[in-house]
């Protein structure tokens, strides 16, 4: 059996198909926007600041959320936009992400007057630029947000339309969950839907398995972002499991939301030995101080996951990628290609050291 290191993890090629733009912005970033632009920060040394935005105090999801107010009043402009994106791209590259889909929702970058659909390109083109500077594949999902009005989600929505086949991949819907249901954004989603877009969309974090179902069958989600408390409906989860609904987990950000009491009782572990395609994900390196070897290492800290199991894991991110068939079946095979060379290696290098 091979033995799991952070350094073997960090080797893995992996995906990360649940990151929010706005969630994963450097601290040495942000302080060199804010001065530029004449912002407020509560701290001005990065490591306080790294400190300050990693959320370990929130009660719930809408706390958690509150943190973003910080980095959003610093991503008005298209060249910050395009900046953070490249960076990114440029830190999850760095890792071994070989494919990234980041997520945003643009209407929120355009509070100072930036057009929409320079809030659109602006991060496609730093995006562009970290792929040919660092070889990693990249996709953007715009999401509309759940406690806005379902006009604006439609809006978006005719934006992610627009921007089809440019390097905009699905639509999504976040924000506060509880209380804000999906179904009320239906007609957003049946825009996409009508022009072959793939949806995904945040259910079963902050609240029930009811949220999902909605997901599922009002807004005809192709994945689910979360899923946490998809375990509370049997029958659903078996839904999900006959149906091939990907669910993208992010193990660190469940537990600062307290979604579940720890790491070590979070349903992944169910949810793999049932049978259900489940992704690794970071959500949010920053506010999470996090990273997606981060999340494969606690997997196998605290709920077992053996090195062929995180392989599987891996392998299951890109199948679940929003990519085009052929292109996708070519990198599942490239991808598979190389897990198999580290694994060779690492079981050379077990075998000489016991020799």
């Amino acid at each position: 059996m091979i033995h799991v290191t952070r350094e073997l993890l960090e080797q893995l090629p992996k995906t990360d198909l649940h990151v929010h733009l706005d969630g994963s912005v450097r601290p040495e970033t942000m302080i060199e926007l804010a001065r530029r632009h004449g912002k407020e920060l509560p701290a001005w040394e990065p490591e306080a600041l790294r400190e300050y935005m990693h959320v370990t105090d929130a009660r719930n999801l809408v706390e958690y959320l509150a943190r973003f107010d910080t980095t959003l009043s610093l991503m008005q402009t298209a060249d910050a936009l395009e900046r953070i994106a490249y960076e990114l791209a440029q830190d999850a590259a760095r890792e071994n992400v070989r494919y990234m889909e980041v997520r945003y929702s643009p209407i929120l970058n355009a509070r100072e007057g930036l057009p929409l659909t320079e809030a659109v390109e602006a991060p496609l083109r730093g995006l562009r630029r970290a792929e040919k500077d660092f070889g990693i594949r990249t996709g953007v999902i715009i999401c509309g947000i759940r406690n806005m009005s379902p006009e604006t989600s439609r809006d978006l929505a005719d934006l992610t339309v627009a921007f089809k086949d440019r390097g905009v991949v699905a639509f999504d819907l976040a924000g506060a969950e509880y209380n804000y249901p999906a179904k009320k954004h239906k007609d957003a989603f049946f825009t996409v839907i009508n022009r072959n877009i793939a949806t995904t969309i945040h259910a079963g974090e902050a609240y029930g398995p009811e949220s999902i179902h909605q997901a599922l069958h009002y807004c005809k989600a192709n994945r689910i972002g979360h899923g946490t408390r998809l375990y509370e409906d049997p029958d659903l989860l078996q839904y999900v499991n006959d149906f091939r609904i990907p669910l993208e987990i992010c193990l660190t950000s469940n537990v600062q939301t307290r979604v579940v009491p720890g790491f070590d009782q979070h349903p992944l572990r169910l949810y793999y030995d049932e049978g259900l395609i489940v992704t690794l994900n970071t959500d949010n390196r920053l506010m999470s101080a996090t990273t997606v070897t981060d999340e494969y290492w606690r997997a196998h800290l605290h709920l077992g996951f053996t090195w062929d199991e995180l392989c599987e894991i891996a392998v299951m991110g890109f199948e679940a990628a929003f990519l085009p068939y052929q292109e996708k079946v070519a990198l599942v095979e490239e991808v598979k290609e190389e897990i198999a060379q580290i694994t060779e290696r690492a079981g050379a290098g077990k075998a000489a050291a016991v020799s």
